[in-house]
């Protein structure tokens, strides 16, 4: 069974490709390529830490809500609860669960962003 080379690293050697051979372009293609390398980028950081991310969304949900369910309809659950107004800041664990979600989303999309206070 052949088990290499896996999607995350063939997104990565996409993306080297890409970084690589930037300097060479035009100031709009090298443009250009600098959002595809970003984006082959996320791909990878996608597959990587996305079952995890979306694993604990789904526990954090769970236990927020009280039932389980697929990530797709406990999100549009929990979307349509905080926007009737059923959830609030005041619900317990609410706000620490959305933290907790919104830290590992980010870190997929934009790893190197740092909210002010954060180390």
């Amino acid at each position: 069974m052949i088990t290499h080379p896996r999607t995350e690293e063939l997104a990565e050697s996409v993306r080297l490709w890409i970084d690589e051979i930037r300097p060479t372009l035009d100031p709009r293609n090298a443009f250009l390529a600098r959002v595809a390398a970003n984006a082959m980028a996320t791909i990878g950081r996608e597959l990587t830490q996305g079952p995890a991310a979306e694993a604990q969304s789904v526990a954090l949900m769970t236990e927020i809500l009280g039932h389980p369910g697929p990530h797709a309809e406990l999100n549009t659950e929990l979307c349509a609860r905080i926007r009737s107004g059923e959830l609030t800041v005041e619900t317990p664990g609410l706000l620490a669960a959305l933290q907790v979600m919104a830290r590992d989303q980010i870190a997929i999309d934009q790893p190197n962003y740092k909210p002010e206070g954060s180390l």
